[in-house]
C-alpha cells in the first residue's frame, strides 16, 4: 500500500476540506517570536477577556473528584437549569461540545450527498465545514453590506436544501438582524427546511435589541436554536454548547450525537454559570465599553470598519497580512479573516482596557501612524 492510499480511500468531499485554522495560542507566538508569554496580548478569538467566573471554577473543582466516572451523558442538572430558564421541556434540549458540536449534529443528522445547505457569504466558517464533511451542496448568498441578505437567503433555498445556517449577531463580520426581519423569515421558509439560528454571541446584545427566540422555536417545530457558554460565559476552554428544538427535531440530534459528549467539568461550571447574572452583566458592560473604545479610535486612524454587536469588531487596515505580522512581533494576536474573503481586514476581539490599549499602540506603530 502506498503512503498516498489512505488518502485516496477518502471520498473527494472529505479531502477538499481545509481544516479549520483556529487564532494562534499565546505559547505558539512566544516560541515563534521569542516573546514572554506574560506579556502577549491575545485578541484572536473572541473569547472573555474575564476569563471563567469563579463560580463556574468552584462548581468544576467540586466535581474534579468523580472525573473516574463517567459524565452525565443525559446532562441532566444543566438540562434542568436550562429548561427552568428558557421555560422549555427538557427533552427540547441537546447538549454539545460547544455551539460547534450541535452545528455538525444537525449538518450530520439531515445533510447528505444530493441535498443542499444555505448559508451567507462571510459567515462563520463551521457552516462550510459542516456542509462540506456531509457530502452536500453549499448554497453561499453573497452578502449585504458585510451581513445576512435574508431576501436573497430565502430566493436561494432550493427543492434540495435541507438547512439554513444564520449568524445572529454573526461571527466574523459583527453585524445583527432585527428580530422583525427573522420572524418575517422563519415564516416564510418551507416547513421541510430546517433553520438553525446561531446566537452565539447573544449575551452581548444590548437589553433593547434582545428578543425571545424561543418563543419562535415554538412555533416553528423547523427551528434550531443554538447557543454556547464559550463566550460571554467565559467557558470557552470547557466547550459547552446547547440546542433548543422541538422534540421530534431533538430526537434526530441525539440519534447522531456521541455519547458523552459534555464532560463533568463543563456540565458543572456551566450549571454555575448559566446563574451567575452578576458575572454576565460585567462581561456585557465591559464588552460595550471594548467595542466603543476600538470602533472611536479606529473613527480616529480613518480606518473602515463594521459596527459590531458582539464582542469583536472587523477593521479594515489594507495589507492585513503585513499588519498581522508586525502586530504579532509586537506581541499582539489578532485574528486575520482572508479565509473567509476578507484578504483586507482584522478581526479585533475585545480585551481588558489595558490590553485593547496594548493593541492600538502597537496598531499605530504598523500604520506608520505611531
Amino acid at each position: 500500500m502506498s503512503p498516498s492510499a489512505p488518502a485516496e480511500l477518502a471520498p473527494a468531499h472529505v479531502r477538499a476540506i481545509a481544516p479549520y485554522q483556529a487564532g494562534k495560542p499565546i505559547s505558539e507566538v512566544a516560541r515563534e517570536y521569542g516573546l514572554d508569554e506574560a506579556k502577549i496580548v491575545k485578541l484572536a478569538s473572541n473569547e472573555n477577556p474575564l476569563g471563567m467566573p469563579e463560580s463556574a471554577r468552584a462548581a468544576m473543582m467540586a466535581v474534579a473528584a468523580e472525573l473516574g466516572r463517567y459524565p452525565d451523558a443525559n446532562g441532566f442538572e444543566l438540562k434542568a437549569a436550562l429548561s427552568k430558564r428558557l421555560e422549555v421541556p427538557q427533552d427540547w434540549l441537546t447538549l454539545g461540545n460547544g455551539s460547534n458540536d450541535i452545528l455538525e449534529l444537525v449538518a450530520h443528522a439531515l445533510l447528505q450527498s444530493g441535498s443542499s445547505a444555505v448559508y451567507s457569504q462571510y459567515s462563520f466558517a463551521v457552516y462550510a465545514l459542516a456542509t462540506q464533511e456531509t457530502g452536500a451542496r453549499a448554497i453561499v448568498v453573497p452578502a449585504r453590506d458585510h451581513g445576512h441578505d435574508l431576501a436573497a437567503m430565502r430566493a436561494a433555498i432550493a427543492p434540495d436544501t435541507r438547512i439554513v445556517f444564520i449568524a445572529n449577531p454573526n461571527n466574523p463580520t459583527g453585524t445583527f438582524l432585527p428580530a422583525a426581519e427573522v420572524e418575517a423569515f422563519l415564516a416564510s421558509v418551507p416547513p421541510q427546511v430546517v433553520v438553525v439560528l446561531d446566537e452565539a454571541y447573544n449575551e452581548y446584545l444590548e437589553p433593547a435589541l434582545r428578543f425571545d427566540a424561543v418563543a419562535w422555536v415554538r412555533r416553528f417545530p423547523n427551528l434550531v436554536l443554538s447557543r454556547t457558554f464559550s463566550k460571554a460565559y467565559g467557558l470557552a476552554g470547557l466547550r459547552v454548547g446547547y440546542a433548543v428544538a422541538q422534540p421530534a427535531m431533538t430526537d434526530l440530534l441525539n440519534r447522531v450525537r456521541q455519547p458523552f459528549n459534555v464532560n463533568s467539568l463543563a456540565q458543572a461550571a456551566a450549571v454555575a454559570a448559566l446563574g451567575d447574572t452578576a458575572f454576565l452583566e460585567r462581561s456585557r458592560a465591559l464588552n460595550a465599553e471594548g467595542v466603543a473604545r476600538l470602533q472611536s479610535a479606529f473613527d480616529a486612524l480613518g480606518l473602515p470598519y463594521v459596527k459590531s454587536f458582539g464582542n469583536f469588531v472587523l477593521v479594515k487596515v489594507g495589507d492585513a497580512a503585513g499588519i498581522n505580522q508586525a502586530l504579532l512581533r509586537a506581541g499582539v494576536i489578532v485574528r486575520p479573516v482572508g479565509n473567509y474573503g476578507l484578504p483586507e481586514w482584522l478581526r479585533i476581539s475585545v480585551g481588558l482596557p489595558a490590553e485593547n490599549e496594548a493593541f492600538l499602540v502597537a496598531l499605530r506603530v504598523a500604520l506608520g501612524r505611531a
